[in-house]
């Protein structure tokens, strides 16, 4: 155990986020749990956390679009720097991920349209900048949760959420330079890393994991934890900044762009 400062995890209550939350803490982060509808995972990880290590989790609770709103988002910001005096480290972990019909109705795409984009590219930036004069004045860092079909390889059936990927991306290699050098950001591309829960995703199940399998030069799937692994890398390496690891397996390599 090496650290006693702060991270805040985004949708940390579960799969990815809760494997970034439980390792960062077990390398003496203090956790600040972010979550909009798992109430009862994020009850139980902060439980869990504290046990191990009492007073050193919270979990706050949010619905991203309090971004739209400037007086909310700064009640944000404050309530999470309330819990331990601040925050280091700033994990974009929440996201929405789904398919979209290209010709599906206007009036759908323009709700699929504004929720992918809020949760994949509007709150994380938003976020950093609400939360920027702190993790200046604590020389902290950003990291993001991307995806490999983010960079020149968009997933068919999925045009808005690759756009808005593809944006955040670009928002992780633009705040690179723009917030440098007292803040460092850099992005966590995962594969096959984790399926949709319960083959919420037709497209996604547990049906198609043995040809997601044979897609991976590695043979497997990856897990929650190597994505955690890869955080925990980034956030603890001073000089890295903009850069953006794919843990896929060697995924991307197969890749051929749909």
């Amino acid at each position: 155990m090496k650290s006693s400062k702060v991270a805040l995890v985004t949708g940390g209550a579960k799969r990815i986020g809760a494997a970034i939350s439980r390792l960062l803490h077990q390398h003496g982060y203090r956790i600040i749990i972010h979550y909009h509808h798992s109430s009862l995972e994020a009850t139980n990880l902060v439980l869990t956390l504290n046990t191990a290590r009492p007073n050193s989790a919270a979990m706050i609770q949010a619905d991203l679009q309090i971004v739209n709103d400037r007086v909310l988002l700064a009640q944000f910001v404050q309530n999470c720097c309330e819990f331990f005096g601040g925050i280091d480290v700033l994990v974009h972990n929440a996201s929405s991920f789904y398919a979209t019909n290209l010709h599906d109705n206007h009036q759908n795409l323009l709700s699929h349209w504004q929720d992918l984009f809020l949760t994949n590219a509007k709150a994380p930036f938003m976020i950093s900048q609400a939360f920027l004069p702190i993790l200046q004045a604590n020389k902290g860092s950003i990291i993001s949760l991307l995806d490999i079909h983010a960079d020149g390889k968009p997933f068919v059936g999925y045009p808005i959420y690759n756009m808005a990927k593809a944006a955040h991306r670009a928002m992780v290699q633009s705040l690179a330079l723009e917030i440098a050098p007292l803040v460092r950001i850099n992005g966590v591309a995962p594969g096959v890393n984790i399926l949709p829960e319960n083959d919420q995703n037709l497209q996604l199940n547990s049906q198609t994991a043995a040809e997601l399998i044979n897609s991976v030069p590695l043979s497997c799937i990856g897990t929650p934890n190597d994505i955690a692994e890869a955080v925990l890398f980034l956030v603890s390496s001073r000089y890295i900044t903009g850069q953006i690891l794919a843990v896929d397996g060697g995924r991307s390599l197969t890749l051929k762009g749909g």
